[in-house]
């Protein structure tokens, strides 16, 4: 999941002619999961992080658990540092930036533990929100300046200004810490307070490039672990989305957000209209501004009301994917259905760019949207429909 820096639309483009009320969907909600408030990510590339982590905050809802608010830099930072030792190991020929995968989250945790967020808010920088521009490109410079090496080795030290510099913008990571009136490490807050068994988690995609029913790695620059998923044919990928929805499981989603039906900002939904309409390859919001008022007049941008949507199947998934039209934009949270005033159905998203539209930084994704754009999922293995889970040989 590639970073999207967003910023929140100005008032003249609320007043653009968009309005919500304006929208004429009529969406009622079907079911709808517990989960924590809406984060804002900012100007970082870590969405992978603040999905991750609210996925994992939901999950301890559903489980009966108190409502916590977890560090996603605290997860960043014990990110940085791994991939900055991988990237060097491979002599700069990984992705090495902001980005991450729903996997990250999990493997970190199951490796550092956790903390809340008032222990670590990860900004140690002078800023209210999290602007992570300066943080990546000196973290980017400082790990290219060790893999070219005049030194022609490496020094034993080369990992202490990495550290530095996360330690410098983010903070240093507590090595104990005080919590509602208890002392943990952070391994002990993961096992005993958060009390999730990451090994329960399972990331989900469906693309014909690889044996269905089998364990594949997604090739995605933001896969720079090399976190291997599952493949299931894409009628059972959203088998598991509905399952797991109905059965009270949130979903972590990774999907790309680059298409003009893409436009949570003004309407907050995302669909695939019935039309060959223009690509976008950047946030949603920032296109979304550059739009003329004669573009924005077009029967093409206008979410009014339902419209027909295309019919997705596996293939064009895949060619979708094949030519670099379906990236690994963001990472989001899907904890509901329901359905718009025509019985059309959708999914209800969580996003992480704060309260940035109407719908206090939610929107509406239709079933076709979320078949097309779908990179991967993670859900709790119970979540997975027995006979699915059966081909799978999950335990």
């Amino acid at each position: 999941m590639r970073r999207l820096f967003v910023i929140l639309l100005s008032a003249a483009l609320l007043h653009g002619g968009l309005m919500f009320a304006q929208d004429g969907y009529g969406f009622t909600d079907v079911k709808v999961l517990p989960v924590t408030p809406v984060k804002d990510q900012n100007r970082s590339g870590t969405c992978w992080a603040f999905s991750g982590i609210g996925f994992l905050e939901a999950e301890m809802l559903r489980k009966g658990k108190p409502e916590v608010d977890l560090s996603e830099m605290f997860i960043v930072w014990h990110t940085y540092m791994e991939k900055a030792e991988k990237t060097v190991r491979m002599h700069g020929h990984l992705n090495f930036s902001g980005g991450g995968a729903f996997h990250d989250v999990t493997e970190m945790i199951k490796k550092y533990g956790i903390v809340p967020e008032q222990v670590y808010t990860g900004l140690n920088y002078g800023e209210e929100k999290h602007v992570h521009g300066e943080l990546d490109e000196l973290m980017k410079t400082n790990v290219e300046a060790i893999v070219e090496n005049k030194n022609r080795k490496l020094s034993p030290v080369w990992k202490t200004p990495v550290q530095g510099i996360l330690d410098a913008y983010l903070g240093e990571i507590p090595q104990s810490f005080d919590y509602q009136g208890k002392t943990y490490t952070p391994q002990q807050f993961a096992k005993d307070y958060v009390g999730l068994n990451m090994d329960d988690y399972v990331e989900i995609s469906s693309f014909t490039h690889h044996p269905f029913y089998e364990k594949f790695i997604l090739e995605i620059p933001d896969n720079w672990m090399w976190g291997a998923m599952y493949n299931v044919p894409i009628d059972e990928l959203m088998a598991i989305i509905d399952n797991a929805i109905d059965k009270g499981y949130p979903v972590a989603w990774a999907s790309d957000v680059s298409e003009r039906g893409f436009n949570t900002s003004a309407v907050g939904i995302a669909i695939v209209p019935d039309a060959d309409i223009a690509e976008m390859s950047d946030a949603e919001i920032a296109k979304w501004e550059t739009l003329t008022a004669a573009q924005k007049e077009n029967e093409l941008y206008k979410f009014d009301k339902p419209r027909k949507e295309k019919n997705i199947d596996q293939q064009m998934r895949q060619e979708a994917f094949d030519n670099y039209q379906t990236t690994d934009d963001h990472g989001m949270i899907i904890f509901g259905t329901a359905t718009d005033r025509d019985g059309g159905h959708y999914y209800k998203v969580k996003n992480s760019w704060g309260p940035y539209n109407a719908r206090n930084g939610c929107f509406y994704a239709s079933k076709a949207f979320v078949r097309y754009k779908t990179m991967d999922i993670m859900v709790h293995k119970d979540a997975i429909p027995k006979n699915i889970r059966k081909k799978l040989k999950i335990d």
